[in-house]
């Protein structure tokens, strides 16, 4: 693997769907989570599981259309920073779990094309590059993840 972005893809790709170091991926982080679980609020301060399945979900869906070009929203008027969970169905949270799914393959798909040539490019609307960007995605990913393996113990234990 001697491609830069590669790599990105490798641990972009470990971070959503396993075999990671660190431990659960957010697919393993997620398994078992049902809709009821995931808009529970075990924490009063605290964002609930769905609400940061949505947020992640944005999160990699504006870094994906940076790479075609469309500049960053500022986080000061960005309402899809955390976006209001309006449906707390089992299937409209399976919609949602899918939808980060297939979201964080597609902009994996999208690094495995980037050139790595183009990684110290600015980010459209930021002052940093796609390098920090993509890499930024997997740690931001990987923080969540750590977040919901917490909040489903707390939710377990209060059951």
């Amino acid at each position: 693997m001697d491609s830069e972005s590669l790599r990105i893809v490798d641990q972009l790709r470990r971070a959503f769907t396993g075999d990671a170091w660190h431990g659960p991926s957010v697919r393993e982080s997620l398994d078992g989570i049902a809709a009821e679980q995931a808009h529970h609020r075990a924490l009063p301060e605290a964002h609930t599981v769905w609400e940061m399945v949505l947020h992640m979900n944005s999160w990699v869906s504006v870094a994906f259309e940076s790479i075609r070009g469309a500049p960053m929203p500022q986080l000061d008027a960005w309402p899809e920073d955390w976006p209001a969970v309006e449906d707390t169905s089992e299937p409209a949270w399976a919609a949602a779990k899918q939808h980060l799914h297939q979201s964080g393959e597609r902009l994996t798909e999208a690094i495995q094309e980037f050139a790595d040539a183009n990684l110290q490019n600015v980010v459209p609307g930021r002052t940093y590059d796609f390098y920090f960007l993509f890499h930024g995605i997997v740690q931001h990913s990987l923080y969540h993840a750590g977040q919901i393996v917490l909040l489903k113990r707390a939710i377990s234990s209060q059951s």
